[in-house]
């Protein structure tokens, strides 16, 4: 049957088809452009979770050391597109119940889905970030199965032809948690569209169904069971959020369901090539859960096997519960031949071309792991380097102010502290401060050459980052820098008040110069410039 509904496909073309080589039959393969080599360092081990004392089993060292786990994760991002993936319904979160839907979406008899092509550019910048091969010619397919908030009774996604496959991601592990650098797999990068959303009422006795989330693009990124730790497997979903954000293709909210990641955990004795039974966790909406989900799991599997009761692990869904801290059984897994694949017969083929590949390729911007390998080279720790790189606005607020001359370790200091500090409790971004990254650079330059003190600095900044304007002008508006004849005259109070450490430094202790220097500061308020203050002191000092 399958032969018969793809005979007569005609294939649609994103752009003209030009001559071109393939590499392999069937597939382009074009990868990311990275200057940097990422430097595998040795594993280091991770410190374990801790965990309240209701929380059972108990992951502990002496509980893992003869037995390895196996994790893998399934990540379903939404994509940013305008409209849904088959119509022309908008893609907006959080509209009114069944308020985004037609037809289409609704599964009405006789609707066709039309594709919208930024699902396909949005795919191909996924795959190249993700340093996967492309294909060049594929397909959609019917996934079959029945669910209150599927209304065609399918989905449509990719089974055996996905816009992409293999690949990896690069991930640093944060210092406190280890540190060291990771490469994961990636097995595939697929299209499929979202399902829509059940609304349950709070007695439980009833559910509604808002159909607004149906239709709505999304990537299901496959990795490859490299993860061996909850850790790590929070680390990757958090690098792929990261990704997907530089990349623009998603906002990637896990609050939001944006970004879903679907963990798969299985153990085994070390030492055994062959994989456990593997399980499955759902319901993990933060990395965190992620991170205390698999701990639970292997923990669980591991006392399984320990009391001899390893057939008591079987495949199946699990759902994380956040209140009770463990993973309760959902259902049973389903197989493949359970959805009963076939190929779309209502959307034509889709054709990538060299050109079109090549267009994309060219206009990804700097990812992650290729922005933390240029701040290593600036010189900064893996810590500032993993702060700055996290948000890709920060990032690129931090680049604009170097480039400016500041100074990049100053530069990371004021970025993570006050300004962390301020964006953190007024609940903004940095694109909504009113500091600009001229006068970031400014204001270093004015405290590194003596012009301000690091006091007045603080002061300046605050009032930039509240109300903006210039360093200058914020200075000159609130009088924050004395005049020569002020300070001359608090550097002859200061030097009459201490007429023993003046003779003292006269007799040759000129380590004295930074006690009378705090005095004048002092009397100051800091509003003394340091350069002129210094100088007027030494001139006092040694006339």
């Amino acid at each position: 049957m399958a032969s018969l509904l793809s005979r007569g496909f005609r294939p649609v073309f994103l752009y003209p088809l030009p001559l071109f080589t393939k590499r392999v039959p069937g597939v382009f393969y074009c990868k990311s452009k990275s200057t940097e080599a990422p430097t595998i360092t040795q594993e280091k081990p991770l410190p374990s979770e801790n965990r309240s004392s209701s929380q059972k089993p108990n992951t502990s060292l002496n509980l893992l050391q003869d037995y390895e786990a196996i994790i893998g994760i399934e990540t379903h991002v939404q994509l940013s597109t305008l409209s849904k993936a088959f119509c022309s319904c908008p893609n907006n979160y959080g509209a009114q119940p069944n308020t985004n839907i037609c037809p289409v979406c609704m599964g009405l008899p006789g609707a066709l889905p039309v594709l919208n092509s930024k699902v396909i550019e949005f795919a191909v910048k996924v795959g190249l970030a993700l340093n996967s091969e492309l294909s060049f010619n594929s397909k959609f397919d019917r996934k079959q199965y029945f669910y209150p908030d599927l209304p065609k009774g399918y989905q449509i996604s990719q089974f055996d032809i996905p816009i992409a496959k293999g690949g990896y991601i690069d991930v640093d592990l944060p210092v406190e948690l280890g540190g060291g650098h990771r490469r994961f797999g990636i097995t595939r990068v697929h299209m499929e569209e979202d399902a829509g959303k059940l609304l349950h009422s709070d007695n439980g006795t009833d559910s509604q169904v808002d159909l607004n989330r149906a239709g709505v693009p999304l990537l299901e990124i496959v990795s490859e069971p490299d993860m061996r730790t909850g850790i790590e497997a929070a680390e990757y979903g958090a690098e792929l959020q990261r990704l997907v954000r530089y990349l623009g293709v998603s906002n990637g909210n896990m609050q939001e369901g944006s970004l879903r990641c679907d963990v798969n955990v299985s153990v085994r004795p070390i030492g055994q090539p062959k994989f456990g039974t593997k399980v499955e966790i759902k319901n993990l909406n933060s990395f965190s859960a992620i991170n205390r989900a698999i701990d639970y799991e292997i923990s669980r599997q591991v006392e399984l096997h320990r009391q001899g009761q390893a057939d008591q692990i079987v495949q199946e869904t699990r759902l994380w519960e956040e209140g009770s801290q463990k993973t309760i059984t959902m259902r049973k897994k389903e197989g493949l031949a359970d959805y009963r694949y076939f190929p779309e017969p209502d959307l034509l083929e889709v054709i990538l071309t060299e050109d079109y590949v090549d267009n994309i390729c060219k206009s990804l911007p700097e990812l992650p792991e290729m922005r933390r390998r240029r701040y290593e080279k600036m010189g900064l720790n893996m810590q500032d380097v993993l702060l700055l790189a996290n948000d890709s606005t920060v990032a690129e607020f931090f680049d604009a102010t170097i480039a400016k001359g500041a100074d990049p370790k100053l530069a990371t200091n004021w970025l993570m502290s006050d300004i962390a500090a301020y964006m953190k409790d007024k609940k903004v971004s940095i694109n909504e401060v009113k500091l600009t990254p001229t006068e970031l650079a400014e204001l270093i330059a004015s405290i590194q050459n003596g012009t301000i003190s690091g006091k007045i600095g603080k002061e300046v900044l605050f009032e930039l980052i509240a109300k903006g304007g210039t360093v200058k002008g914020i200075i000159k508006e609130k009088n924050l820098i004395l005049d020569p004849v002020e300070i001359e005259k608090m550097v002859d109070k200061v030097l009459s008040a201490n007429p023993t450490q003046v003779e003292q430094y006269r007799g040759g202790k000129t380590k004295l110069q930074a006690f009378f220097a705090g005095q004048i500061m002092k009397e100051s308020k800091g509003k003394a410039n340091p350069g002129l203050l210094n100088k007027i002191l030494l001139e006092k000092l040694n006339g």
